[in-house]
C-alpha cells in the first residue's frame, strides 16, 4: 500500500491535467474521479507507471513552484526526448533538465546516465558532466558523455 500519495492543487482543470499525464506515462490509468459543485470533478485520482496522485479543483488560491518536482528517471535519449516534448506541449523549458508544464507541474527530466557520471570516483570526469549539465536545458546523454569522457 502506497502511504504517500502526491496531491496536486490546481485551479479547475484536474481531470485535464490527469488525461494529460496519463497520456504520456505508460503503464498509467485514471482510477476514480468524485464529483463536486457544478459537475465538475473535485478530484481525480491517477496513477502514472505505479505512482499513485490526486488532482483536486481547488480554485486560483494556490499557483504551483519549482519547489517542488517529479523527478523522472529516463534510460535512454529516445525517452529523455519523447517525455521533454510531451511535458513541455503548452510548457516552459528550464536549466538542467527541468520543465514547468502547461498546468504548472515542474518535471525533472533525467537520463540515469547522469547520476552515474555525477557519483563517479573520478572527480574530474564528474565535474566536467555537472558542468556540462549546467549550460544545457534538455538534457543530452551523448553531450553528457563527452564532457564526462574529456571529448571536445
Amino acid at each position: 500500500m502506497q502511504e504517500i500519495t502526491p496531491f496536486l492543487w490546481l485551479n479547475d482543470n484536474a481531470e485535464a491535467a490527469a488525461k494529460f499525464y496519463v497520456s504520456i506515462f505508460k503503464n498509467s490509468s485514471i482510477l476514480e474521479s468524485l464529483p463536486g459543485p457544478g459537475g465538475k470533478p473535485l478530484t481525480v485520482t491517477f496513477q502514472l507507471e505505479g505512482q499513485e496522485f490526486i488532482a483536486l479543483n481547488g480554485g486560483p488560491y494556490y499557483q504551483m513552484t519549482p519547489a517542488i518536482s517529479f523527478f523522472t528517471k529516463c534510460d535512454t535519449q529516445e525517452e529523455v526526448d519523447r517525455l521533454w516534448n510531451a511535458l513541455l506541449d503548452g510548457g516552459k523549458p528550464m536549466q538542467c533538465g527541468w520543465l514547468t508544464d502547461k498546468f504548472g507541474v515542474s518535471w525533472q527530466i533525467i537520463p540515469i546516465q547522469l547520476g552515474q557520471m555525477l557519483k563517479s570516483s573520478e572527480k574530474a570526469k564528474a565535474k566536467r558532466a555537472m558542468d556540462a549539465m549546467m549550460g544545457m536545458v534538455k538534457l543530452d546523454i551523448g553531450e553528457l558523455q563527452r564532457a564526462f569522457d574529456g571529448v571536445d
